[in-house]
Order: structure tokens, then sequence, then C-alpha cells
């Protein structure tokens, strides 16, 4: 069915790529495919506007922790940032400019939440559902959710009788107003990292709840005087090095991730010497001084951070919550603190990144099912018995150290490849072997083994069953390097009618 509407026009009967998602893996896939002359395709956004996590999180203090000039796209530079991070409105609206400079806008399709795709092995087509019933086909699927679209929160007794106000960082009440409140917030993570400094000094009291202390260091964050954006400006030379110059420097941090956690000694002391020179109460230091390698969970920045939790009005609680009363906040040690606030710095489900979307390939596979244990797919792109579905920022392809678009390109430039290829070699998909799959998934593990990351804490990275399905274990040019062509030998090829060959044709 095609349904008309104001937040983008019809919904087509039939595309060549349905695109899910508008952020910066959406909007990249898009214009690539605007770059190659391709019309054919859609772009499925299930909120009201472009910009997938800089538009979901606004809450005070948000910012970037990769520097601007890395954290945009190589081939829509933005000479003019304010600052070496970005602030969250900043980013957003350079995806608004994006959007509407490369064309894209009249391509996206607002308020279309995809709640199922099926793949049809006999048309070899993909048919999505959307959350106001509409349908349509595509012959291929690219899937740009984000693992950080999926707000989640704590199962904690009680927490639904709270009378106060109570909301998720990623889904910030500006209509509420903190000022003089008591205000309870639960997570010391990256947002509460940004929003806790920049709301401190409102607020009457601020009790944190903690439950394992983060790494913090230094952001190096300045603003552009108008004399640095002139020349990145003028000069696209200055602007490619300044560029090439800073993804080296955060490179050069993998060594430390994957090459000798050793080597993380040194970020440990930068750490503690932080703590030190912001922190004079003893007990206080010691309750927010991790006791875990630094890397094994995320390593975060901020200037802020540690002269906040040293405020008068500021209070570091280590006791784990026991429940929730509709004026307080109960810890296991049975004191209660009233509060008229809790704010959920809680992250979000990234171990379950298909979130409500329900897909289903050959013979009915659920890819729910298939990945309960832990997502498991090649190069984090493509996973078998689910042809032409296509992942940007998927399973083993998060960073810890440097930029999340320079992976969104590559996997995107591997994606129009495939896609290329299928085109010019009459195939109607293309479905990875699973012995191709599995070889990377135990590369993969093996390689994670001798990371940081498997070095003893508990962390977002890692599944219930204590998998690490989130990270690339290396450095991101040989993650470029091995997506840099599609290789159809790994690939189980179905021939379109009438190419001229076999139905099925395993090429190796």
């Amino acid at each position: 069915m095609s349904a008309t509407s104001d937040d983008g026009g019809a919904l087509p009967a039939s595309v060549g790529v349905a695109i899910v998602g508008s952020g910066f893996s959406g909007l990249a896939m898009a214009i690539a495919l605007l770059k190659a002359g391709r019309r054919d395709f859609v772009v499925l956004e299930r909120a009201d506007a472009i910009g997938g996590t800089w538009r979901d999180n606004t809450y005070p203090g948000c910012a970037c922790d990769v520097p601007s000039h890395l954290y945009s796209f190589s081939f829509a530079p933005a000479p003019r940032w304010s600052r070496a991070f970005a602030p969250q409105p900043e980013i957003r609206a350079y995806l608004e400019r994006c959007t509407d400079t490369f064309g894209v806008r009249p391509f996206v399709r607002f308020g279309r939440a995809v709640v199922e795709a099926a793949f049809d092995e006999a048309s070899a087509r993909w048919t999505l559902r959307t959350n106001r019933g509409e349908t349509l086909t595509a012959t291929a699927v690219v899937a740009g959710l984000g693992g950080l679209s999926n707000p989640t929160l704590p199962k904690i007794a009680g927490a639904s009788t709270f009378a106060g106000e109570q909301f998720h960082s990623a889904r910030w009440n500006h209509a509420y107003d903190l000022r003089g409140k008591r205000v309870a917030v639960v997570g010391t993570g990256a947002s509460a990292i940004q929003f806790v400094p920049a709301i401190a000094p409102q607020v009457a009291a601020l009790h944190l709840f903690q439950r394992t202390p983060p790494w913090v260091l230094g952001r190096p964050d300045r603003a552009y005087g108008a004399r640095a954006r002139r020349w990145l400006g003028a000069s696209t030379l200055l602007r490619k090095a300044y560029r090439a110059a800073i993804y080296a420097r955060y490179e050069a941090r993998a060594l430390g991730f994957v090459g000798d956690p050793r080597l993380m000694s040194l970020v440990a002391w930068f750490g503690r010497r932080a703590i030190a020179r912001a922190i004079a109460d003893p007990a206080l230091r010691a309750a927010v001084t991790p006791t875990y390698v630094p890397g094994c969970k995320r390593i975060l920045m901020s200037n802020e951070w540690y002269p906040t939790l040293a405020r008068p009005n500021v209070e570091v609680v280590t006791e784990a919550i026991d429940r929730i009363e509709p004026h307080a906040v109960v810890t296991k040690d049975g004191v209660a603190r009233e509060v008229d606030a809790i704010l959920w710095a809680t992250g979000f489900a990234v171990q379950a990144p298909l979130g409500s979307l329900r897909v289903r390939g050959r013979e009915g596979a659920d890819l729910g099912e298939a990945w309960k244990t832990g997502a498991e797919t090649y190069l984090g792109i493509t996973t078998a018995g689910f042809p032409n579905l296509f992942f940007l920022m998927g399973p083993n392809t998060g960073l810890g150290h440097n930029s999340m678009v320079y992976m969104i390109e590559s996997q995107v430039r591997y994606v129009m490849d495939c896609l290329t290829w299928q085109r010019e070699h009459g195939a109607a998909f293309v479905d990875v072997r699973r012995d191709a799959q599995q070889a990377f998934v135990g590369e993969m593990a093996r390689r994670l083994d001798r990371a940081v990351w498997a070095s003893g804490c508990t962390s977002w990275y890692l599944s219930e069953a204590g998998r690490n399905t989130t990270l690339w274990p290396g450095f991101t040019f040989e993650y470029r390097a091995r997506t840099r062509r599609f290789d159809p030998a790994r690939f189980e090829v179905r021939r379109a009618p009438g190419a001229g060959a076999s139905a099925h044709a395993a090429l190796g």
C-alpha cells in the first residue's frame, strides 16, 4: 500500500534500496547512492527529523568526544566548527546541512518506524512493514540503526511509583526546571560525565549513584578563533593535513587497546593525577578511582567531572540502590535520600541492536533468535541467511579510540561495491557463506581475548554470555583495507532469471 502524508510524501511501493535510519550511517549511504546516480531508494526514519543520536541526545553539555574535524564526513568538510570538540547542536546542524546539500531530503520518509522486514527467496526481495501498517519491497536493505538509539532503564523496585519527575538522558525533559531541586542521577557513563557538571551549579542537591567509577581524562577542547576558521576554510590542503594529523594521533591509541594493554598504565597515571588535583577528600578520591585497567570500560573525557564531584552540593553514592519510593531513592544500607527528580544516565541497549524490529530471512529464520547469544556477522556488515541485508555500525565495528565516521565510510563503500557487483553480474542477491562468517567470528574472539576489553571488568561492550560483539579489535586502517572491495568468493550468489547462470552458484 502507499500512503500520502506531510512528513515526506508517499511511501513508494517498491525501491532498489531501503535505508533504515537517518543518522550518520543512513545519510552516508543515501549520499553514496546519489553520487552513483541512483535514485531508487528511500530512507525510513522513525522520528520527525534526521540526525540519529545527535537528534535524540539534547541534554545539557552534550558534545562529541572525538575532534570535530574528524567526526565529520571526509567528503563534506566543515571548516567553521566553533570548537575542537563540537557541541550537539552544531553536529545536528551539520547533518541537516548535509541532508540538503546532497539532496537527500526528498528521499526521507519521517515517522516511519520499520517494525518488520521479511525476505522472500522466490522473488529475491525484502518486504518491510512500518508502524503505520504500510509496506514496501526492496532488493536490498541497509540498516543504519545505531548502537546508541534505544535507551535502557534498570529494573529497580518501585521505579514506577516515584511521584517526582524522571527521564532518561536521551529523552531530556527541557520543560522541567531543575533549579533548586534535589536530584538523583543514576549512572556515571558518557552522558552523565557531560550533563552532571552542567546541572550541578543549578540544583540544591545532587546524589550521584555510581556502580563503577569510570576512567576520566582531560579533554583538550578549545574554541577556534576567526583566523583558524578562515584558514581551514580557505585551504583544502591545510584542512586535509589537519584532519590527517588528528586521525594519526587518535589511531595511535589503538596500541594500548589491542597492542599491549600494559601501555594503559600511563593512562591510569594521568587519571589518578586528575583525581588528586581536583579532590582533596581521601574517601571521595578512593570512591572515584577505578580499580580496573583503563580502556576495559569506555574511557571518558571531561575537564569538569572531578571538580564537580568535589562540590558541596554533590554526593557520590557507591551503595547499590535497593528500591525507589514515591519521594526517595533507598539504598541497600537502608538510607533514604529524598529527591524531586531522577535522571537516568543508564545507557542504551547495545546488545539488542534490532530493538523491536523483527527480521526474517531465508526459510523464515528469525535474526533476533539467531543473535540471541550474541550477534554474528561477516565484517560487521552481512550475516548468513539474510541476503542483501547490510548493517552499518554493525557488530564488532565499534571503536574505543577513533572516529566512527571513518568506519561508516568504509562500510558504505563496501556496500556500494557489493551492489554494483550484483548489477554488473546479474545477481538477484548475495548471502555470506556461513564458513566465511564463522571464520570472521572466530578471528574476532581470538583477537578480543588479547585486548584490554577482556582484562576483567564488566561493561556494555560484553553480552550476557561475556562475548564482546561490539568492538573492532584493531586499527581502523586495517578495517578499511579489508572492506575496500566486495569479495564474491565469500558469498553464495543467486543469479537473476535470464542472467545465463545456474539458479545457485557458489563462487570461490
